[in-house]
């Protein structure tokens, strides 16, 4: 099988991860807002955040799946991925506002908290999952920086309110797991779905 598939994500960061390891990418937009959205990505009530991104990716790969056959393109493996910060069993997403940026903010300060990424492969029916679980510790961080780096805008459009391979990258004291999943795919896992179907990154 050649190294192409479909990635339903319009997140140029995954894309440019999947390029990394030398995969073909093709984009599949997916709708994510309004009433017509292909996916409710809200959490189920007391849902942590680890069941939360392996069942949102695998949602995406459904739609994926559907988008496929509903536009007459061409049979490719789909992927798809989620990741999502977590505070104390508190799921957060992308901040909906600069005020709620600077909160999580300084809830990150001087502490660790967990980051999921949730990957799915969609092909020939079947759907495979993996989890990636990683640590990051902030620093301590003071109100000047919070708000430098809130002015900047980078948060506004990360899980939790924040960018590792951004400006937030000099906050981070220390990480365990994947850097790749903390971005928003964790290649680890990926590599190894993708292998599951006969596709090699090597």
């Amino acid at each position: 099988m050649q190294k192409r598939v479909y990635l339903a994500s319009q997140s140029p960061r995954r894309l440019e991860l999947l390029r990394q390891i030398g995969v073909d990418a093709m984009v599949l937009p997916l709708r994510q807002q309004g009433g017509r959205a292909d996916v409710d990505e809200s959490p189920i009530n007391s849902e942590k955040a680890v069941d939360y991104v392996v069942r949102v990716a695998r949602m995406k790969a459904e739609a994926g799946v559907m988008a496929v056959a509903g536009r007459r393109l061409p049979q490719m493996p789909i992927l798809a991925a989620d990741t999502a910060v977590a505070v104390d069993g508190m799921i957060l997403g992308k901040p909906a506002s600069a005020e709620q940026a600077i909160a999580w903010l300084r809830g990150y300060s001087g502490k660790t908290h967990k980051v999921y990424s949730g990957v799915a492969l969609a092909w020939e029916g079947q759907i495979r999952v993996a989890l990636s679980t990683s640590s990051v510790r902030f620093r301590a961080l003071s109100e000047e920086e919070i708000a430098a780096y809130v002015e900047s805008r980078e948060p506004m459009d990360k899980a939790g309110g924040y960018g590792i391979q951004g400006r937030a990258a000099v906050f981070i004291e220390h990480m365990t797991g994947s850097y790749s999943g903390i971005m928003g795919l964790p290649l680890f896992e990926t590599a190894t779905l993708l292998g599951e179907v006969g596709i090699s990154v090597l």
